[in-house]
This record gives C-alpha cells, structure tokens and sequence, in this order.
C-alpha cells in the first residue's frame, strides 16, 4: 500500500507538471497572438491604404480618393499617408481634376522635399498643367486667339525643366524632356496663330508683335517660317516698304539666331 501510494503521488506530480508545461506554452501562443496584434491602428492604417491601392489600381478613381482621405484624416503620419498624398494627386489627375492635382503635388513637395519619390509629385504637377491639344494647338473658331491663357503650358514647361535639372536619374526624365520639346513648339506655333489671327483682321501692328515674339522667345523652331511671312505680310500693308524688304530678304535667306545679349530665352536649357 505504501509503494502503491508513493507511485500515485509521483504520477499525480507528473500529471501536474506535463499540465503546467502546456499551460505556459499555451500562454506563449496567446501571447504571440496577441504581440501580433498589439497595435491595432497599424493593421489598420494598412488593410485601408490596400483598399485604396486596389481602388486606384482598378481605376476607380473617386472611391480611391475618398480612402486616402480617409487614411490620411485618420493616420497623418508614417509611410502611407505620404504615399497618399501622391496617388492621390495621381487619381485626381485621372479624373481630370488639375487644380486639385496641382495641389497635391505642391503640398507633397513642400512636405517632403526629399523624399525618394518627390520626382513623381513635380511629374504629375506637370502633367496636371500639360494640355496637349486642348487650347494650344485646337483653335476654336468663335474664340479669340488673343484672350487663350498660356499659363498652364508655362507652369508645365517650369515643372518639367525642374524635374529634369533636379532629378537627371529620375526615370520619368526622358518622358519630361519629350513634354518639354512639345511645349516650346506648341508656345511657338501658338504666338504665330495669334499673329495670324490680328492680320486677318487688320491688326498689322499688333501681328507684327506677335510675330517677333515668337521670332525672339522661340528662336529655331518650325514656326518661325510662319511668323517670318507674316511680318513681311503686314509691313506690306501698312505700306512700309523698307522694313517689309528686310523681313523677307531675312525669309529668302536661312534663318539664323543672333546671340542674346540680355540672357537667353526663357524656355532654353540643353
């Protein structure tokens, strides 16, 4: 009886430790369970950037933008509200929203001047203003050449040649200096229209100077020949005959550009 009760003691002892053994290990499971989720706004800030990611991704532009506002009010700090602020301004500039693109940009530059993407926010800001075909080179006819802002394309031009100067590895650099080359011919071809436009009407003066400003500010591109007959056109009708000889000797000949004593254009940098 006494070997029998020793060995149920070491059995019960046993018992209790194998018990014990499985209860901390268990405890170890909770507790890596719950280390995982110890910070809870981290998973959330996360599974809301991806909602917002898929969103943009699948091209659902206003929903994207709601989530990254969203994000943004709720997580202003850390890797993904950065991040939002530039799909943001990309998924306003999808939906054709520039104001409020341009302003994403900006705010992500002034934000974060250097960071890793900040070449993707002057990107986009250029791209927001960078108009192709809409009010540089598709003339309305019922509208005024002379009252068509070019701003915009200014604005763009300044933005890609800070993109391309800044950033020379940037891999968005070759699709800006292709924008850029764009512009000064769109800039160029559109002081030319504008000069065409005052002769039509009459305007020889005011076509003449339209005409030298793209001769001036656009030297060496196509538009040139343009503006060029223009002047010979209007001196010729208002009758001055010497300064319409000099015009179109300067037309007969190749045009060359003289050297810009007070500064070069203001669109030139390669």
């Amino acid at each position: 009886m006494l070997f029998a009760a020793k060995l149920n003691a070491k059995l019960q002892t046993f018992i209790v430790m194998i018990a014990a053994s499985v209860l901390l290990s268990g405890c170890g499971w909770f507790s890596g369970v719950f280390a995982k989720s110890e910070d809870p706004s981290k998973q959330a800030v996360e599974q809301l950037y991806k909602r917002a990611k898929e969103a943009l991704t699948a091209g659902s532009y206003a929903e994207a933008i709601k989530l990254y506002e969203t994000l943004e009010s709720r997580y202003p700090y850390g890797v993904q509200s950065q991040q939002a602020i530039l799909d943001t301004a990309y998924a306003q500039y999808k939906l054709n929203e520039r104001a409020q693109a341009i302003a994403a940009a900006d705010r992500f530059i002034k934000l974060y001047p250097n960071h890793e993407n900040v070449d993707y926010a002057y990107y986009i800001k250029g791209l927001a203003n960078f108009i192709e075909d809409l009010g540089l080179l598709s003339f309305v006819a019922t509208q005024d050449l002379s009252e068509r802002d070019q701003k915009s394309a200014r604005d763009s031009y300044n933005t890609f040649k800070t993109l391309v100067e800044k950033f020379p590895q940037s891999k968005y650099n070759a699709d800006s200096k292709q924008r850029l080359r764009y512009l000064v011919n769109a800039l160029s071809q559109n002081e030319a229209h504008v000069a065409r436009y005052y002769f039509n009407r009459g305007a020889y003066q005011a076509a003449i100077n339209r005409a030298q400003s793209c001769l001036t500010n656009f030297p060496n591109t196509p538009a040139n020949e343009e503006a060029l007959r223009i002047m010979v056109q209007s001196y010729k009708a208002m009758g001055n005959t010497q300064l319409a000889a000099d015009a179109e000797r300067i037309y007969k000949t190749t045009f060359k550009r003289d050297a810009i004593t007070a500064g070069e254009a203001w669109w030139k940098f390669w």
